[in-house]
């Protein structure tokens, strides 16, 4: 983990849903816009995809006493400490952590296993056409030149703040505010002041990396590969150590009948 790590304190409070930050993202990484099809919401698109790494979900809810209002969150890679997809990735670089503690990808390095999309307790990773995964990586490009994140610079609002990790949750407190991820999964990259429950806002209130996909990758995965070799080894060995001696038998036995 990086000694200074940054990070972002989505302040939930001050979103109005402009998505800015959305059509900024965009720009920056030269992505494609989205076919999408009225479906009866305001979010649009209504999911993250390979051409959007981040988006702003509309939440209706309503309170005691039946009166509605909007929750407003911006949707995309947290950066976990404790980063599922990359303990669970085998292929070397493809999810690697950078010096700012920032989880990048690397999609020619991409074997296409989607591990990543099965051990991430957000739901985050895409795989596009290319069958290459894709997700938010915090601008580390922009970052590593000492710019803001391109969606950080374009809120209006200051709903994205960026920082160092450390200094945005001090910050946080001393505002009073609720925060979720400081010590989920040895500590979210991208930090959330909460208005509400976690769940409220479609996130997960306890979060941790599925046991299963460690299971799959690493104990029944291997057994089965190894089941699948031992049993090839095992038809050689029996055809070195007997096969060729009954082809022998057989041929003597032959040769025998036919001189009688």
């Amino acid at each position: 983990m990086a000694q200074v790590r940054v990070g972002f304190l989505v302040d939930t409070s001050r979103c109005i849903g402009c998505r800015s930050c959305q059509v900024a993202c965009k720009a920056w990484n030269h992505m494609d816009a989205d076919k999408t099809v009225e479906k009866g919401s305001y979010e649009n698109p209504t999911d993250l995809t390979p051409n959007l790494y981040n988006r702003i979900r509309f939440l209706e809810s309503a309170d005691d006493r039946g009166d509605v209002k909007w929750l407003f969150m911006n949707e995309r890679c947290v950066h976990c400490g404790d980063a599922g997809c990359m303990k669970v990735c085998p292929a070397p670089g493809a999810l690697h952590r950078t010096k700012d503690g920032i989880v990048v990808f690397d999609k020619e390095k991409c074997i296409s296993c989607k591990y990543c999309v099965s051990a991430c307790p957000f739901n985050i990773p895409r795989y596009g056409a290319d069958d290459k995964v894709t997700k938010c990586h915090l601008c580390f490009d922009r970052v590593g030149a000492g710019r803001l994140p391109a969606c950080a610079q374009a809120c209006p609002t200051q709903t994205l703040q960026f920082g160092g990790r450390d200094a945005l949750i001090a910050k946080a407190k001393v505002a009073g505010k609720k925060l979720y991820g400081e010590n989920a999964l040895e500590g979210l990259g991208v930090l959330y002041a909460l208005e509400g429950k976690p769940e409220a806002y479609g996130l997960p209130a306890d979060p941790s990396i599925p046991t299963s996909i460690f299971l799959w990758k690493d104990v029944v995965r291997p057994l089965g590969i190894l089941g699948f070799w031992g049993s090839v080894a095992a038809v050689v060995v029996h055809y070195v150590t007997f096969g060729s001696r009954q082809l022998e038998e057989d041929g003597k036995g032959k040769g025998g009948d036919a001189n009688e």
